[in-house]
């Protein structure tokens, strides 16, 4: 039952300092892999599993905590979370070599995966006024310090070294953390069910995701045909198993049976797959062939994030005017000539024009991030929001997993201006299917037919 709370400001501005926490540790790595390469000796195929490791931990880890804040409550769950990345934070600048690293990265994730479900959880419960408005902030929260994470990592690194984005996330912790105990509402726990956790079903989802990984980064040489194999057989007993789920991982039965909504995921998923080759290549490309400092790479990465900032109100707008299509046309649009514009990119270019091709991308983001999420609402019922809204966040997670995949192949054995043209290349191909599926998706009365 919703009730009201005297100072709903303090509810959100508690639950935005910690569901930040995500998005900015997802991002600011992207200018500290060159550092880290270097520290750890390390191949670019070997730093980019600090990307999958991440969103492959916060996709298995995120549906589960949102039914584990159900059983403990949201306020328990939401302190826990950041009691995990502290810990991790603390450990992860005295790691001794990169697996305990990467373990540090796992545990970031799962805790800052529990801070979005129990935090919008104690939102909706308690907010009954200008709801719309809060989940409004808490959306600037997240896709606001994931935009600017690379500027922040680049400065930070600059200042002191790669340890530093760890360190960051400390003054966030301790102020949500002192705001939680006094201000998120005690909200009462539900029965403990372990049985409502499907753990198979993530078992066989880390397990063909993970061999699809190892095989794209093994195509470069020794192709690990076992990897293949690990992915087909895990994605097809995956697939098999939560079809039969009372309370599935993911929704496979309801994800069939809705194709608008399941062209809006791959949308998504292909979107976040293109964004991120550039939201980590870019760095990558900036710091290893033109020779720039991780403070100067950080500020040429404000153009990439400040134009998406600059342009999701006027996606916003016209949103509410036209809904999702025409703005998902215009993002898909954006994208696609960004890419193309990448190809003409070449050494004696000037920064000036390869930052008007990022300001044209960031501008791609700012329409393509909300009215992805748009045409999802606009294509599932009211009571499949939770679960579609999950999945859409599942499908972020692949697409992000999928481009370190990409980047880890084309980057591992030399990173020049040739190899960032062949990532383009691929990512234009991706962009026509974008706007493809901008096009066949139904326009707002159609899709509420």
């Amino acid at each position: 039952m919703a009730t009201n709370i005297r100072k709903p400001w303090l509810l959100v501005l508690t639950v935005g300092l910690g569901t930040l926490l995500n998005p900015l540790n997802s991002s600011m790595i992207s200018v500290a892999l060159t550092r880290l390469q270097e520290a750890f000796a390390l191949t670019f195929a070997d730093a980019s599993w600090l990307i999958s490791i991440f969103y492959l931990a916060s996709a298995a880890g995120q549906p589960v905590m949102g039914k584990l804040s159900d059983m403990f409550g949201p306020k328990r769950l939401f302190m826990a979370g950041l009691i995990l990345v502290a810990g991790a934070s603390v450990l992860a600048p005295f790691s001794p070599n990169f697996p305990v690293l990467l373990a540090c990265r796992a545990l970031q994730a799962i805790g800052s995966s529990t801070l979005f479900p129990s935090g919008m959880s104690m939102v909706r419960s308690h907010i009954t006024k200008k709801q719309g408005r809060a989940l409004a902030v808490l959306a600037v929260f997240s896709s606001t310090s994931a935009a600017f994470g690379p500027s922040i990592g680049g400065f930070l690194i600059a200042a002191w070294d790669w340890q530093s984005i760890f360190l960051i996330n400390f003054p966030f912790i301790i102020l949500s953390f002192l705001l939680a105990l006094f201000v998120l509402p005690n909200t009462g726990q539900g029965k403990f069910n372990i049985g409502r956790i499907d753990f198979v079903g993530i078992l066989l989802f880390i397990s063909f995701i993970t061999g699809l990984i190892l095989f794209i980064l093994s195509l470069n040489d020794n192709v690990r045909w076992w990897a293949l194999v690990l992915f087909l057989l895990g994605a097809a007993a995956f697939y098999w198993y939560e079809q039969k789920q009372n309370e599935p991982f993911i929704d496979m039965k309801g994800l069939t049976k809705n194709r608008n909504a399941l062209f809006v995921y791959i949308q998504f998923m292909t979107i976040n797959l293109i964004y991120y080759c550039y939201f980590y290549g870019f760095p990558t490309y900036l710091q290893q062939v033109r020779g720039y400092s991780e403070e100067n790479t950080g500020l040429v990465m404000l153009t990439f994030a400040g134009f998406g900032v600059v342009t999701a109100p006027l996606a916003g707008r016209l949103i509410d005017r036209y809904g999702s299509k025409l703005p998902l046309i215009i993002g898909a649009s954006f994208l696609l000539s960004g890419t193309g514009l990448l190809l003409t990119y070449h050494e004696a270019s000037p920064l000036v024009w390869l930052m008007i091709i990022m300001s044209i991308l960031g501008m791609s983001q700012g329409f393509n991030n909300i009215s992805t999420q748009t045409a999802l609402y606009e294509n599932v019922q009211p009571e499949e929001t939770g679960s579609a809204s999950g999945l859409y966040q599942t499908s972020r997670y692949i697409g992000a997993i999928l481009s370190s995949s990409l980047l880890g192949l084309t980057f591992n054995d030399h990173m020049d201006l040739a190899h960032l043209h062949l990532v383009a290349l691929i990512c234009f191909a991706f962009c026509i299917a974008v706007l493809f599926l901008a096009i066949k998706l139904p326009g707002r009365e159609k899709a509420r037919a």
